[in-house]
């Protein structure tokens, strides 16, 4: 076989892939997809619960929700045929948790990512009776009474303490933690005076701080909150550099088909688009996102490595 055989016959079978693979996408999917959840009842489940039912709709199979505890769900994605038909909706715990402890995954290695779903920035709160009502000015307490502050958190390692911790970093101050079993039990023991102050997400801590049970000082985003709108960032209030943001992101098993998760980029995208999806998950207390599959896996590896070195200066392990 001479050599411009041999070329066409190779540009031939190239060509025959590339169709292959264009066609699959297209009649992708052709039969329901498990969204495994990590967690249950939370801003993980309503979110994937919201973009399943809209993708129910837009491409004409079932979007099954399944909920895992964390480690299950993605180690069940990680181990799943690379076809499409399982895909992981999780928490940015996903990929802060191994910095802190053993997992069964590589959250970069083991995963193809599609996009990421929601954003709910981490809100600086303290009780009322704290006589501050700046970010500068609980600076200045904090560094007048070291040690004698203490904030509280759902847990070692979870977003509102890891919050707290890049925010003594960038303050140069000394508070204690106090973890709680939960978001609900550490919000109540801020309420309650037990603690001085916190770094919920947004959700979870706008109706207290619209009440004046609690006293919202300033947002962790590079941007203004959509629930609370008249708040400065950290970063604005004082503290250059600050953000601390809780995510949901939605991924693959490696090596899954671009063009499937292309396909699936896109219309997971035009959902979070949707005015009422919007509306639907401002109203949970998050925002959509919607990103390029390369945005997330950006956003994965800053986020890493951006909080690795908090965690390595405090010295967090959460096992």
């Amino acid at each position: 076989m001479n050599k411009s055989m041999i070329g066409l016959r190779t540009a031939a079978i190239g060509f025959l892939m590339l169709g292959s693979g264009t066609l699959c996408a297209q009649e992708y999917p052709t039969k329901a997809v498990r969204m495994i959840a990590s967690g249950a009842a939370g801003g993980t489940d309503f979110a994937a619960r919201l973009v399943a039912q809209g993708l129910s709709i837009s491409l004409g199979q079932q979007f099954v929700v399944e909920n895992r505890g964390d480690n299950v769900a993605q180690e069940t994605v990680a181990k799943a045929a690379p076809d499409g038909y399982t895909v992981l909706a999780t928490g940015s715990g996903f990929w802060v948790t191994p910095l802190m402890q053993k997992t069964p995954y590589d959250p970069v290695r083991d995963f193809s990512p599609i996009t990421l779903v929601t954003t709910s920035p981490n809100i600086l709160v303290v009780h009322p009776s704290l006589p501050v009502k700046t970010v500068k000015e609980l600076v200045a307490l904090a560094k007048a009474r070291p040690g004698e502050l203490n904030f509280s958190s759902a847990g070692v390692g979870g977003s509102a303490h890891l919050a707290a911790e890049l925010f003594k970093v960038l303050a140069g101050i000394k508070v204690v933690h106090v973890p709680y079993k939960g978001g609900g039990p550490a919000l109540v023991a801020l309420i309650g005076g037990e603690a001085q102050l916190m770094f919920p997400n947004a959700g979870a801590v706008a109706p207290h701080a619209k009440s004046g049970r609690l006293r919202a000082l300033a947002v962790g985003s590079t941007h203004a909150s959509v629930l609370l709108p008249d708040l400065p960032t950290v970063a604005a209030a004082g503290l250059p550099g600050y953000e601390a943001v809780s995510m949901v992101g939605m991924f693959a098993p490696p090596k899954t088909q671009v063009a499937v998760i292309n396909r699936l980029n896109q219309e997971v995208v035009r959902v979070l688009n949707r005015p009422e999806a919007k509306e639907k998950l401002v109203a949970s207390g998050v925002e959509a996102a919607g990103t390029t599959p390369e945005q997330l896996t950006a956003t994965m590896k800053s986020e890493m490595t951006r909080l690795g070195k908090v965690i390595q200066a405090a010295g967090i392990r959460a096992d």
